[in-house]
């Protein structure tokens, strides 16, 4: 028998005994014996192992139920990790997405405003040339601009060869007659007077109101008298000072005829 034990035992008997000393008969009469004593502390055993057993599974399962709950906490910290990752990714591309958009917006805005210039620069458009209005193309108002430019380089034959190759390209534009007058005053710039007279008589003819006349009519009657044809050019004078008398023109015009009588 364990030693412990044997000392309980020994330990409740004394017990008992002091208190039969003190009790009456009938209650010594109900005293523990040995084997009840030790039924007693082996039930008592049986319940602390069982508590302990029990103590132990609780603490088992809290054990497992904690590593589970950090297992579970971790997963959880590792999803939101993996959201936040994603969440940035998206937040990039979006961002990304945007910049690519408003690029893409200043492109099409850019090739819109530049067709549009293109489709403009194309179209006819309404001059104004020596007081005329007309729709010219595009193509007719930079050439004869062009020519101009030259002419006012003081560059008569390159002027010359610029206002033929006008006439031959538009013949039916509008700045076909101011085209012809600056032609004759290159020719007459290049002592071309024939020639100068020929395409004076034709903006002449193809334009007789055009506000540029008296100016043509008396660049006529200078080259006849370069040619040294006096009468004609005195003929010429007269013409200009009687159909355009109160023109500049016609004031130069009456100067050179009286020099010419």
């Amino acid at each position: 028998m364990p030693v412990i034990e044997t000392w309980l035992i020994r330990g409740l008997r004394g017990l008992f005994f002091a208190g039969s000393l003190l009790a009456p008969l009938g209650v010594q009469a109900a005293l523990f014996s040995d084997d009840e004593a030790r039924k007693a502390i082996i039930d008592l055993r049986q319940r602390v192992e069982a508590q302990k057993a029990t103590a132990e599974a609780i603490e088992r399962k809290l054990t497992d139920e904690n590593n589970q709950l950090r297992r579970s906490l971790l997963d959880l910290q590792n999803q939101i990790e993996a959201l936040r990752t994603e969440q940035a990714r998206m937040r990039g591309q979006g961002e990304q997405m945007s910049r690519e958009i408003a690029e893409t917006q200043r492109r099409q805005t850019t090739q819109s405003q530049s067709l549009d210039e293109r489709l403009r620069s194309m179209e006819p458009q309404k001059v104004i040339v020596d007081g005329r209005e007309f729709v010219a193309s595009p193509a007719e108002k930079r050439d004869f601009d062009a020519a101009m430019g030259v002419f006012r380089t003081g560059d008569f034959p390159a002027a010359q060869a610029a206002f033929l190759d006008f006439a031959k390209r538009f013949p039916k534009s509008g700045y076909y007659p101011s085209a012809m007058f600056w032609l004759g005053n290159a020719q007459y710039a290049t002592r071309d007077y024939k020639e100068a007279i020929t395409n004076f008589r034709a903006m002449l003819t193809l334009a007789p109101e055009h506000a540029r006349v008296p100016e043509a009519i008396l660049a006529i009657a200078n080259c006849q008298i370069e040619l040294k044809d006096t009468k004609a050019a005195r003929r010429t004078l007269e013409d200009l000072i009687r159909l355009h008398p109160q023109s500049e023109a016609a004031q130069a015009a009456k100067e050179r005829l009286a020099k010419l009588r």
